[in-house]
């Protein structure tokens, strides 16, 4: 239902600018009445808003967008609001405006590929939010290029950041729930970008995120996804080729040895040796320093513990094949079941 022209007590919503699974964003301008409580709001941002009724989600997401206020590489959140609009209650939660649209359009729009250095620079910054995230105690669970989006900068032209926390989750609180509960959680997530450990286990942790970053930055030097699905691959088959076989998800050939050597680090099968986003920070694909030599191996003496949580298995078993195209709802929840996706929805849907 359109919302446009309609806002709160402090903004004015506008033209709506993309679709997700779970809700709509819409451009919002902040009123000119004069006002300190308005202070701290933009003159334009964007709106993310659903009907209070489904709005559990987005609810979440400005719940877990709180706790990271003031990292430069998360999309910043600037409150919520309840509105009237048409008769109808409607959850609102304001964000930052990201002006160069998502990496997802980015890359679409690249004929091919995005350049080296431009990838560096995205992922750099990529990375660092993924560390505050996980310093944190949180796991994005659903990195895809959709949920990166682009935003004005005073020293460049665009600098990333993360968005899209719908699938988030504490890891400690869910750990403790599923302790308590003695069941699984549904797993989150996008096929496409879906780690070994979570198609497999029903595993995500921090190391999951970095698996989906690898394919990110995979599919921004190719232009295309890191996995060669066919295209009558159904979801199941996706997460037989994921989760069960040794397959690694393409290297592009036309990137640098230091390039080849980060997507190294970020596919690797077994996740307890896949590298962190600290340890991944100081790879000389993305180190701002040029003192730093190649990564070597990780040893068994040096291999990064992390702990692992089990989450529920969306509804694979038993059910009719599924087709990766076909379908616009590229992403998996926490509270709904796998469903068909399409290869181009999975990539390219507006955040």
């Amino acid at each position: 239902m359109d919302r446009q022209s309609q806002g709160g007590g402090m903004w004015m919503r506008g033209e709506t600018i993309g679709r997700g699974s779970f809700s709509t964003v819409s451009l919002a301008t902040a009123k000119q009445k004069s006002n300190k409580r308005r202070n701290h709001l933009p003159p334009l941002m964007a709106v993310k808003w659903a009907e209070v009724s489904r709005s559990s989600t987005l609810q979440k997401e400005r719940e877990i967008l709180t706790r990271f206020e003031g990292c430069p590489h998360i999309l910043r959140c600037y409150g919520d609001e309840i509105t009237t609009e048409n008769g109808e209650l409607t959850y609102n939660v304001l964000l930052e405006y990201a002006s160069g649209g998502t990496l997802a359009s980015r890359i679409k729009n690249s004929c091919g590929g995005l350049p080296e250095t431009e990838v560096r620079c995205y992922t750099r910054s990529i990375l660092q939010g993924l560390n505050h995230i996980h310093d944190h105690g949180y796991v994005h669970c659903d990195i895809k290029p959709q949920n990166i989006v682009l935003c004005s900068s005073s020293s460049v032209d665009y600098v990333t950041k993360i968005a899209g926390f719908g699938s988030a989750k504490n890891t400690m609180k869910e750990l403790r729930k599923r302790k308590k509960e003695r069941r699984c959680l549904n797993l989150r997530g996008t096929p496409l970008y879906m780690s070994p450990e979570s198609v497999s286990r029903k595993e995500q942790e921090a190391p999951s995120d970095i698996w989906a970053l690898g394919c990110v930055v995979a599919e921004m030097i190719s232009g295309k996804p890191a996995w060669n699905c066919k295209p009558d691959m159904d979801v199941t088959e996706l997460f037989s080729l994921i989760g069960s076989s040794r397959e690694l998800p393409e290297t592009p050939n036309e990137m640098s040895k230091e390039g080849k050597d980060f997507l190294k680090r970020c596919f690797v099968r077994t996740s307890n040796f896949r590298w962190t986003a600290a340890m991944l920070l100081h790879h000389p694909f993305v180190s701002e320093s040029v003192q730093i030599i190649t990564s070597p191996e990780l040893s068994n003496d040096t291999k990064v513990q992390l702990a692992g949580s089990y989450v529920e298995e969306s509804a694979l078993g038993g059910q009719k094949r599924r087709r990766i195209n076909g379908s616009d709802d590229p992403s998996i929840g926490d509270d709904r079941l796998v469903k068909p996706v399409s290869k181009a929805s999975i990539i390219y849907e507006a955040a």
